[in-house]
């Protein structure tokens, strides 16, 4: 899910003091991080927000670098707030006439919960099979890859890894093919991907889930999940990942420094070749949705671009796995429109809406990126819908609706995946049947 803008530049007005501490506490956090940053009494709010003049308020929160934006929908907005801020952005709400609630309320205290250390079990099972991998927990981008590695050793018939590039830290990124039927001709392709923004945990988590089902229990599939190769990228941005495990938990872009006077990072999720640098994406390198220097400016977006467009007929289906708020959205993100076989794309979306509450009781919502959420220019959804002319393109924003937003506890991790498999195998189904043949 989207963060805000980070502050430009700082105003010198009566509040100059408070908002330039902030603003260098920004261009702080973009740079180099040599000790591990802790979120002590922070909170996270969510504010209701019903018109324009509201939305304005926060909007000047934001530009004053008091808030940061997590999550907005029609009706509401989630906003993160530094302890040393707190009392004058909850009085300009309560002047300002806007109800809130806190959801969180110390940002360390729930991250200080969210991955618990690593017990016996996961030890032992580390030493018999070269990875601890489970799904009890988060982890980090090396077991992550040791995981991976087991299946393609273990399960060689069905399983292929190509690293397709290389992120701007020099990791592999690694696409993980999942071939149920070796006897299957002309196989249609689905392609899924998590972890594009670092701090969206649950995304990897969740694909990780899928590969494991597709693999360990490949035997007990629908008979439809033999007709597609599924192409897999559990972490996108293994840099930025990285990067909220070790020295900011609430990092979401990746690590390039686009230049020696510019912040850190990129949001992949803006630097896409379909309506790049339009609206709901910054130009300005501090931002949370910094565009980059250009379309697919990135390693790691360059690396998907060049995977796909080498056979881009093949695929039927592009997930990206995201979190929070619980939806299934689909094109177009750079605006508020929709393409114009919408009424197919949103009819297949809320039958991966109705699989996801029939296996796991949970809902999401099914709609248009922008028009649900905001414009988002730039976004890979987009991209494989506009460029690579894959039909069905989504992104799958999963739990959840806000009571712990980006810091879910370990205890979801599994029904997590659930739904997230749901989604995929009834996906799959649509696209492997008969009347979708001509897809």
């Amino acid at each position: 899910m989207d963060g805000c803008s980070r502050v430009l530049y700082c105003v010198f007005t009566l509040l100059a003091l408070s908002t330039f501490t902030r603003c260098s506490e920004n261009n702080d956090r973009n740079q180099n991080v040599e000790e591990k940053i802790t979120y002590n009494g922070d909170q996270v709010l969510r504010v209701v927000t019903v018109n324009s003049k509201q939305r304005k308020k926060i909007k000047e929160l934001e530009n004053q670098g008091l808030v940061e934006k997590w999550f907005t929908n029609s009706t509401s907005v989630d906003i993160m707030v530094k302890k040393d801020n707190s009392e004058i952005v909850k009085n300009t709400l309560n002047n300002g006439s806007l109800s809130f609630d806190i959801f969180i309320d110390d940002i360390q205290r729930a991250i200080n919960d969210e991955n618990p250390p690593i017990n016996e079990e996961e030890l032992e099972l580390s030493g018999r099979q070269g990875h601890n991998l489970t799904f009890e927990r988060y982890h980090k981008v090396d077991n992550i890859y040791k995981y991976i590695d087991f299946l393609s050793q273990e399960y060689p018939d069905i399983v292929e890894i190509e690293t397709i590039g290389k992120s701007h830290e020099n990791v592999p990124l690694r696409v993980i093919r999942i071939k149920l039927d070796q006897n299957a001709t002309d196989k249609k392709a689905i392609w899924i991907d998590g972890g594009i923004h670092a701090r969206e945990w649950i995304a990897v988590s969740s694909v990780l889930y899928l590969i494991n089902e597709l693999v360990y229990n490949k035997d007990s599939l629908e008979p439809y999940m033999n007709n597609i190769e599924f192409h897999i990228i559990p972490i996108l941005n293994p840099d930025g990942y990285k990067h909220s495990h070790e020295k900011e938990r609430l990092w979401r872009k990746n690590r390039n420094k686009s230049s020696a006077n510019s912040c850190i990072g990129t949001d992949l999720n803006r630097n896409w070749d379909y309506h790049w640098g339009e609206t709901g994406a910054s130009k300005y390198s501090c931002s949370e949705i910094y565009r980059g220097v250009k379309a697919s400016s990135e390693r790691e977006t360059q690396a998907v671009v060049k995977y796909i467009m080498k056979n881009p007929n093949k695929f039927k289906g592009f997930l990206t796995f995201h979190s929070y708020g619980q939806y299934i959205l689909y094109p177009w993100g750079y605006a508020k429109r929709v393409p114009s076989d919408h009424t197919e794309v949103h009819r297949v979306g809320q039958i991966m809406a109705t699989a996801i509450k029939k296996a796991t009781s949970i809902e999401y919502t099914v709609g248009n990126s922008a028009g649900l959420l905001y414009p988002a220019a730039g976004a890979s959804d987009d991209w494989a819908k506009g460029v690579a002319k894959i039909k069905y393109s989504y992104t799958v924003e999963l739990k959840d609706t806000g009571k712990y937003g980006f810091i879910l506890p370990p205890s979801e991790i599994l029904s997590t995946g659930k739904e997230a498999f749901a989604a995929v195998s009834a996906l799959a189904k649509e696209i492997g049947s008969e009347k979708n043949n001509n897809v």
